[in-house]
């Protein structure tokens, strides 16, 4: 451990991206297990093939140690661990964070050299005892005043890890991912951008809920949670709710194009509708209603989705490249498999590192509900970054 801190106060190093030419970075959560059946998702649902990367959501901070957070972690960590016999090829990471846990824990683990040198080395102990191939860093949220804590965790891994498979050859080194917002107002708060995409592996950059019911309270409108492009109305900030600004505005920040990994999300944002209008921008009393499975309002996982759509009236919006639908008063906004397909395209055409999907448990894994077989999101993004 002394070796390691010396290698952490000392080490002034660039490091370079070590990314395959396109990464599919697929999300699971670790509440999805809980939902009803035929969608209750375990590992025994995950097609080893489908992505190039598969995060774990999530694992807890106690005492400046990195630990479990279901009852049956062990067992989940132990059957992914089967996954990579069928695809050796496979990296599992296991994300740390998350909205739920906020802020505490993290600021209470950068509260010297010491705290997080502590929570580093757990870290390795905790990946390497379970198989895991990497750490995803998911501090949602961080303040202006953490923002310089953020870097100094991202890099003491960064070294810890280099350290840790320089004195073992035979290992590879541990990846490292970091979670980062699509908000220009985020970005700018918490996130110094140059310096983690300096130690980060990749930027699994969240370029969805970009427009809810939050949006604007007192006048809340219908729009597109993940929109490629802004729309012609959007004016002052809205203008930058949208993917291409995100990814243009990190680009700009100092993200290398190769690091970048685009979101897409699996899931559509819903809102009940207030007026006999229809269309994006159509006033809304609220949240659309909670889906028979998720049981979120104002979310529908695209299985719910597909459902929803019978009877609907399915729209596009043409300048954002993104399908809506709507049916009485209830309005949503989603991917479908030709969008996916055109977010990839652009993903490429920027020759960005790839896409990353949350979440794979909300895609219709089981080909039950949108008559398209499994994954049907999933299985066009991926078809699209192979051509």
């Amino acid at each position: 451990m002394a070796q390691l801190s010396i290698w952490i106060g000392t080490a002034t190093l660039i490091f370079l991206q070590n990314v395959s030419a396109f990464n599919l970075v697929c999300y699971f959560t670790s509440w999805s297990q809980y939902r009803e059946a035929p969608v209750g998702f375990v590992t025994d649902d995950i097609e080893p093939d489908l992505c190039t990367h598969l995060i774990y959501a999530f694992a807890n901070i106690s005492g400046n140690q990195i630990t479990t957070y279901e009852w049956n972690d062990a067992t989940t960590y132990n059957n992914l661990r089967g996954l990579k016999t069928r695809n050796p090829k496979l990296k599992i990471l296991l994300s740390v964070g998350g909205a739920n846990l906020g802020s505490k824990p993290f600021q209470n683990i950068n509260t010297s050299p010491a705290t997080r040198l502590e929570f580093v080395s757990s870290v390795i102990s905790f990946l390497r005892s379970n198989n895991f191939d990497g750490l995803d860093v998911a501090w949602h949220n961080p303040s202006q005043n953490d923002k310089r804590n953020l870097v100094k965790l991202v890099q003491d891994l960064n070294v810890a890890f280099r350290y840790e498979a320089r004195r073992n050859p035979k290992r590879q080194k541990l990846i490292l991912s970091v979670a980062v917002p699509a908000g220009k107002e985020a970005i700018d708060n918490g996130f110094d951008i140059p310096n983690i995409a300096r130690f980060a592996d990749l930027l699994n950059v969240m370029t969805f809920n970009f427009h809810g019911y939050w949006s604007d309270h007192s006048h809340p409108y219908t729009g597109h949670g993940s929109p490629l492009r802004k729309s012609r109305v959007d004016k002052g900030a809205a203008s930058s709710y949208n993917v291409d600004y995100a990814v243009r505005y990190l680009k700009t920040k100092g993200a290398p194009d190769g690091k970048i990994i685009m979101g897409i999300p699996t899931y559509g944002q819903t809102f009940t509708l207030s007026s006999a209008q229809t269309g994006v921008g159509a006033p809304a009393s609220g949240l659309g209603l909670a889906g028979t499975f998720t049981k979120t309002p104002g979310t529908l996982a695209y299985y719910e989705v597909c459902s929803f759509n019978h009877g609907a009236t399915k729209e596009k919006i043409e300048e954002q490249d993104v399908p809506y639908s709507y049916k009485g008063n209830q309005w949503v906004g989603y991917e479908d498999e030709t969008s996916v397909q055109i977010k990839v395209q652009y993903a490429k055409n920027n020759n960005l590192g790839g896409v990353m999907v949350w979440t794979l448990d909300q895609d219709d894994f089981s080909g039950t509900f949108c008559n398209n077989g499994n994954y049907p999101l999933l299985a066009a993004i991926k078809n699209e970054l192979n051509k």
